[in-house]
C-alpha cells in the first residue's frame, strides 16, 4: 500500500525520451523471447497462453523504465520518478514537494500537462495519493496530479493478449463487390506501427492502402526472425480493419515498442502525428490510471481532435473496472464476443460495464508477419505472413472499419456515424451495441 515515508533511495537514470522507448523494447530481448529459456522453462502444467502470460509479466519486471503498482483491484504501471501535474497547480506543486524534501525539477511536458522529475526513485503512487488529499489543501482545491501512466496493446494482463497468435492460413481476396466500404475514409491506427513488407507480402489486402514512412515502422523482431511479445500487433490490426472496410486507407503509427510497452507520451505524440485526413482513429490498447481517474493528458489530447470518431478497446481485465483512453465520455469503448453455439455470448475475457458502447467478435485472423514465435517448453511457433490472434484489440480494429463504412454508406461525417451506431439497441447493457 502507499506510504507516506517519501524518504529518496537511488539516483535517476537520466535516459532521454528515445532512450527510454528503446531500454523498452530491450527489455523483451532480455527477457524469454529472443534468449529462449532466461526466464525458465514452463512447467509441466503450464498451457502456451500461460506461459506467454508469465513471459510477458517477465519483460514487464525486466524493464527498468517500469513501475508496477500491484495493489489487487487497483493495479497500474508508470514511469519512474516522474509526476504530471495540470498546468495551473505546478507552482504550488512544487513548492509542496520540496517541503517535503524533494528537490523536483520541471521536465519537458506535453498535451498541456507539466512534468515534474524526481531526483531519486520515488514511491511515486504515495506521492500521488497524499497530493490528492484534500486535507492537505485547506482552503483550496486538491492539484490534479497523476504518475505517468504506461499502456500496451490490449489484452488479459493489463495490455498483453491473453494468449499468443495462432498460425493461420492466408485469408481469401477481398471481395470486389464490397471494395466502395469505407472508400475515401482514413482510419489512423495507433498500435505498434507496421511491417516494413507489409504492402509488398499483402498486396491484395494493405498494398496501396497507406503512406510508407520510415517512423511508422513496427520493428517486429528481437533478433533474426525472432518476433517481439507483440511484433505485428499493429499490421494484424490493419488488416481487420481493412476487412471491415476493404476500400479504407490507413495511418499507422508506432505508439507502442514490439514488446506491447509503451506511455501517455507516446500516444499522445502518436496521435499528433496522424494525418489531417483521418477521420476515425483506432486504439487497440488501454491502460489503467491511479484511482481510476481520467488521465490528464489524454483528455487534454482528446479535445484536440475535433471532427474526428476515437474507438478504443475496453480491455481484456475480464472486469468492470474502467481501462482508458476507452472509458472517457467521448471515445467509442469496444468489448468483445465470442462465438456460441446458438450464436454470440460474451468473452470470458473482455472488460465491460455500462460504460462499453459496443462490441464485435474478438477471435479473428488477419495479416501478420513471417517469423517465428518462441515460447519456453513449447514447440516453436512458424508464422508466414497469416496468423488467428483473440482480444479486445481485435474487436476494435473491426468496429473502426465497419464506422468507416457506415460513413460511406450513409454519406455521413465521423461523428455522425459514431452517433448513429451507438444509437442502436445494445445487445447486453455491460456490451453495448452488437456490430457483425
Amino acid at each position: 500500500m502507499p506510504s507516506d515515508d517519501f524518504r529518496p533511495s537511488r539516483p535517476p537514470t537520466g535516459l532521454s525520451r528515445r532512450q527510454v522507448m528503446a531500454a523498452s523494447a530491450l527489455a523483451a530481448v532480455a527477457t524469454p523471447l529472443g534468449l529462449v529459456g532466461r526466464g525458465g522453462p514452463a512447467a509441466a502444467s503450464e498451457s502456451p497462453d500461460e506461459t506467454y502470460q508469465r513471459v510477458f509479466l517477465e519483460a514487464l519486471a525486466a524493464d527498468p523504465n517500469l513501475r508496477r503498482y500491484a495493489v489487487p483491484g487497483r493495479e497500474f504501471l508508470y514511469r519512474p520518478r516522474q509526476l504530471l501535474v495540470a498546468r495551473p497547480d505546478v507552482q504550488r506543486v512544487v513548492t509542496r514537494l520540496r517541503g517535503y524534501g524533494f528537490p523536483v525539477t520541471e521536465g519537458p511536458g506535453f498535451a498541456g500537462v507539466a512534468r515534474l522529475l524526481f531526483a531519486a526513485e520515488t514511491d511515486i503512487p504515495a506521492v500521488v495519493t497524499k497530493l490528492r488529499d484534500p486535507q492537505q489543501w485547506p482552503g483550496q482545491p486538491a492539484p490534479v496530479v497523476q504518475p505517468h501512466h504506461a499502456l500496451l496493446g490490449f489484452g488479459n494482463i493489463m495490455g498483453n493478449p491473453g494468449g499468443p497468435p495462432r498460425v493461420a492460413g492466408a485469408l481469401p481476396a477481398p471481395d470486389p463487390r464490397r471494395a466502395g466500404e469505407g472508400a475515401g475514409v482514413t482510419v489512423g491506427i495507433c498500435d505498434t506501427g507496421i511491417w516494413r513488407q507489409a504492402g509488398s507480402y499483402h498486396p491484395q489486402w494493405l498494398a496501396g492502402s497507406y503512406l510508407v514512412e520510415a517512423d511508422d515502422e513496427d520493428a517486429v523482431y528481437v533478433g533474426a526472425d525472432v518476433l517481439a511479445l507483440q511484433g505485428g500487433h499493429g499490421t494484424f490490426v490493419a488488416g481487420v480493419v481493412r476487412q471491415a472496410a476493404p476500400g479504407v486507407r490507413f495511418d499507422p503509427e508506432a505508439a507502442l515498442n514490439p514488446t506491447g510497452v509503451g506511455d501517455e507520451e507516446s500516444l499522445v505524440a502518436a496521435l499528433g502525428r496522424l494525418g489531417p485526413q483521418a477521420s476515425v482513429v483506432n486504439l487497440s490498447l488501454g491502460y489503467f490510471t491511479q484511482d481510476d481517474q481520467p488521465p490528464l493528458p489524454l483528455v487534454n489530447a482528446l479535445a484536440g481532435l475535433p471532427g474526428k470518431a476515437v474507438v478504443a478497446s475496453a480491455g481484456n481485465a475480464g472486469t468492470s473496472r474502467r481501462a482508458w483512453p476507452a472509458a472517457l465520455d467521448r471515445v467509442l469503448a469496444v468489448g468483445a464476443v465470442s462465438a456460441g453455439p446458438s450464436g454470440p455470448v460474451p468473452a470470458p475475457y473482455s472488460s465491460y460495464g455500462s460504460w462499453v458502447d459496443a462490441c464485435s467478435l474478438g477471435d479473428r485472423t488477419s495479416t501478420y508477419v513471417r517469423g517465428q514465435l518462441q515460447l519456453p517448453g513449447h514447440p516453436t511457433r512458424y508464422f508466414d505472413g497469416f496468423a488467428a490472434w483473440t482480444g479486445t484489440s481485435f474487436a476494435t480494429g473491426h468496429v473502426a472499419g465497419r464506422l468507416a463504412a457506415l460513413m460511406t454508406s450513409a454519406g455521413l461525417s465521423a461523428e455522425a456515424a459514431r452517433a448513429a451506431l451507438v444509437a442502436g439497441p445494445r445487445w447486453h447493457p455491460d456490451y453495448g451495441v452488437l456490430v457483425p
